[in-house]
């Protein structure tokens, strides 16, 4: 009756939110006196989640799901779960998790708490905290089915290391007439994912053109972060849309994000509002995402930008 929790993988390779949602079900499966098992897809190196806190390893090799397929994995997991008669299940809020949950609810007949953002605080009834109202409040929800699904909101937990050793065995699930077939994956490569990334550097109509973002990319470069842009400036064509952030676009909640010639409209703003450290640079001292700022730079970001990056190099040179 462990605790089972789904670990993202790309091209073999865990990722950031894989770990994060490890180490919530380590500190679940303490508060319950239990186990962690995960359950992967088509992984390499499964033995890194022992360092946190799993201690056994489900892998799923499986050509069909090599890429991801929300119907396929959230059945995978489904008869993991009966095998392993596990009561709480654990995914991260990724896009992809989110659209597992709701199918492996109806398949488990769970209840679903999304955007968790704290270890339970009582196991019995199970209550977790989760934001709401796109991150403007709190809630206190308890889930009082048998088996329970919790999303875990990105970067509120964060990593916790521990020494253990997880052991790891290969699991074949029953799977047949899926009804989505991936054809093929176009992705941008030598980038930061916007979903895995610490430090995210976006920018707005404020840069007049995309000729301008070569110093937004020098500046994600220099703090190891991805680039991302507002709605207009996808709808411009300036940048790609894969790089449209808010909620229209993706979900931000990165530990720091910084917006650059951004407005801050309402739909922004809901979109990142998860980010713990929010910095806007903006020459207009009324613009409203400075009210939602943590740090606001008054400026022209074509003078306060090339700036800012010197100084970062320059500090980053004697480290």
């Amino acid at each position: 009756m462990s605790v089972l929790v789904y670990t993202e993988s790309e091209e073999g390779k865990f990722k950031k939110v894989a770990l994060e949602v490890a180490s919530y079900a380590k500190a679940v499966a303490n508060q319950l006196g239990t186990t962690v098992t995960a359950i992967t897809f088509n992984a390499e190196q499964v033995s890194e989640l022992g360092n946190y806190g799993v201690d056994k390893v489900l892998n799923i090799s499986n050509s069909e799901l090599k890429t991801f397929n929300a119907n396929g994995y959230a059945e995978a997991i489904k008869q993991v779960a009966e095998k392993e008669g596990t009561k709480v299940v654990i995914l991260s809020s990724s896009a992809n998790s989110k659209y597992i949950a709701p199918l492996l609810a109806v398949g488990l007949q769970a209840g679903y708490a999304s955007n968790v953002i704290e270890a339970p605080s009582s196991t019995s009834p199970f209550t977790v905290k989760r934001t709401a109202f796109t991150n403007k409040a709190f809630e206190t929800m308890t889930i009082n089915t048998e088996v329970k699904i919790v999303g875990v909101s990105h970067n509120a937990f964060g990593l916790v290391e521990t020494t253990g050793n997880a052991s790891a065995e290969n699991f074949s699930p029953s799977i047949s007439n899926l009804q989505v077939q991936v054809e093929s994956v176009d992705k941008a490569s030598n980038k930061v994912s916007i979903a895995d990334a610490d430090i995210v550097v976006s920018a707005g109509r404020g840069l007049k053109g995309p000729e301008n973002w070569g110093m937004i990319e020098e500046l994600a470069s220099v703090l190891g972060a991805a680039t991302a842009c507002s709605k207009p400036v996808s709808d411009l064509g300036w940048r790609p849309h894969s790089e449209h952030v808010g909620q229209t676009g993706k979900p931000v909640a990165a530990n720091l994000y910084i917006a650059i010639g951004i407005s801050g409209a309402i739909q922004h703003l809901a979109g990142i509002n998860a980010s713990k450290v929010k910095v806007v640079i903006n020459n207009d001292p009324e613009a409203p995402f400075f009210k939602a700022a943590d740090y606001g730079v008054v400026g022209d970001a074509f003078v306060v930008v090339p700036q800012l990056i010197e100084k970062l190099k320059t500090f980053k040179a004697q480290q």
